[in-house]
């Protein structure tokens, strides 16, 4: 199923938008230029193309905290679990995608049970049982970024639900969206620097122009895979949608690496 999404993807898009939505939501290898590839590095996003696990996490967490003022925590928290199974069963039960499912379900399952500490518990536990299972997933990039974001996202990313009624609803939005961002950022960007060799000092300002048009990307992105399966024309039509998004991802990357000093590499 994942190989007929990608060539669904290949079809509506060309390069380097289709690459990034096929690394973005299925977690696939980009096939871009090299020198856009180095673009990614050198501005802090290439893990939100290669490491979809970190984006699972971050899309439940954005979701969970987007609902829970409409509908309550609880139903919330019960809605981003069916909504993380569902999207492992669209992409395919590959070893990243489900890491970052069951570390992301019973996370929230501590959430649901309303205790912080607990969810960190069930983080911990979730991830025993997986290097249990097989240990070389302890040495997997994918699992340490995203049980890293996991980790962050449980400490700093979860605010306290608005009283405010005053609040503008977008204010709200963006102030989590940047929460949620600058809390995965914070605990991966090590591990990124270790494995990557390279300080992105623009880093920051591209994670928080980017973080928040993941999650629309992602579930824009769903849609369109469920819709062109169904008939390729009503995809290509919803597709068009995402297009914008993917344009200014491109064109933040390609903007931002053009600054002076804007990176090291060691």
């Amino acid at each position: 199923m994942i190989e007929h999404a990608v060539s669904l993807i290949n079809s509506y898009f060309s390069e380097p938008h289709a690459s990034l939505l096929n690394g973005i939501l299925l977690g696939r290898k980009l096939f871009v230029t090299q020198s856009f590839y180095d673009e990614l590095k050198e501005v802090g996003l290439i893990h939100i193309v290669v490491l979809s696990g970190m984006n699972i996490t971050m899309l439940s967490a954005i979701i969970l905290n987007t609902v829970i003022p409409i509908v309550g925590r609880m139903i919330a928290t019960v809605v981003t679990i069916v909504l993380i199974c569902g999207f492992i069963y669209l992409v395919g039960a590959e070893a990243p995608v489900v890491r970052a499912g069951i570390m992301g379900i019973l996370a929230l399952i501590g959430i649901l049970l309303g205790r912080k500490t607990l969810t960190l518990w069930l983080l911990f536990l979730s991830g025993l049982i997986m290097v249990l299972i097989n240990a070389e997933w302890l040495t997997s990039i994918s699992f340490q970024l995203s049980f890293a974001a996991t980790l962050g996202i449980i400490l700093f990313g979860s605010g306290e639900e608005a009283n405010d009624k005053k609040t503008a609803v977008l204010l709200n939005y963006l102030k989590e969206e940047l929460r949620i961002s600058l809390a995965a950022q914070v605990f991966t960007l090590p591990i990124i620097f270790w494995y990557f060799r390279q300080l992105s000092f623009i880093s920051p300002i591209a994670n928080i122009l980017v973080a928040w048009m993941i999650a629309p990307i992602m579930i824009l992105g769903m849609i369109t895979i469920v819709l062109g399966t169904v008939s390729w024309q009503l995809g290509f039509v919803f597709s068009w949608m995402i297009y914008p998004l993917l344009g200014s991802i491109v064109w933040i990357v390609e903007t931002l690496s053009k600054i002076p000093y804007a990176s090291i590499t060691l």
